[in-house]
């Protein structure tokens, strides 16, 4: 005969996990992995926004580097003075810093790119060089 060892908690134990530990386990699975980003492709460039709210333009940081576009923020520290007298016991939003990095594609013109913040919204454009478009040429045969 064989013994199967029982996994179940009991009633109590399962409620004190559900109630008293929902906030700490639903933050890890909230938690997002990265800053929302939505790229798109027209005819002339490629538009990239990052859905970051609360953030201020002056914290950005945009680089381009060998073919790599990276974006970067970091919100500065709290001065002691200024810093709230609670505690915090859960925080799910406001983030202290990310870095997002992008390969470039050739075709594009990197002394062009654009970059503006409104409404909560970072907003890259990256515009495509001019194709440089060679005339048919007939060859003689000698």
């Amino acid at each position: 005969m064989t013994h199967v060892k029982n996994n179940f908690r009991s009633l109590n134990h399962l409620m004190e996990d559900l109630f008293f530990n929902f906030p700490q386990e639903t933050n890890q699975l909230l938690k997002p992995s990265g800053v929302p980003t939505n790229i798109y492709e027209t005819e002339d460039g490629f538009h990239v926004s990052l859905l970051t709210p609360d953030m201020k333009k002056e914290d950005f940081v945009i680089n381009m580097e060998q073919n790599t576009l990276t974006i970067s923020y970091t919100k500065p520290e709290v001065a002691d003075a200024e810093k709230p007298a609670y505690k915090t016991i859960q925080k799910e939003f406001g983030t202290n810093s990310f870095k997002k990095s992008f390969s470039i594609h050739n075709k594009i013109n990197t002394e062009n790119i654009q970059a503006k913040y409104e409404n909560g919204v970072l907003k890259i454009y990256l515009p495509k060089k001019e194709e440089v478009k060679i005339a048919p040429k007939q060859i003689t045969i000698a």
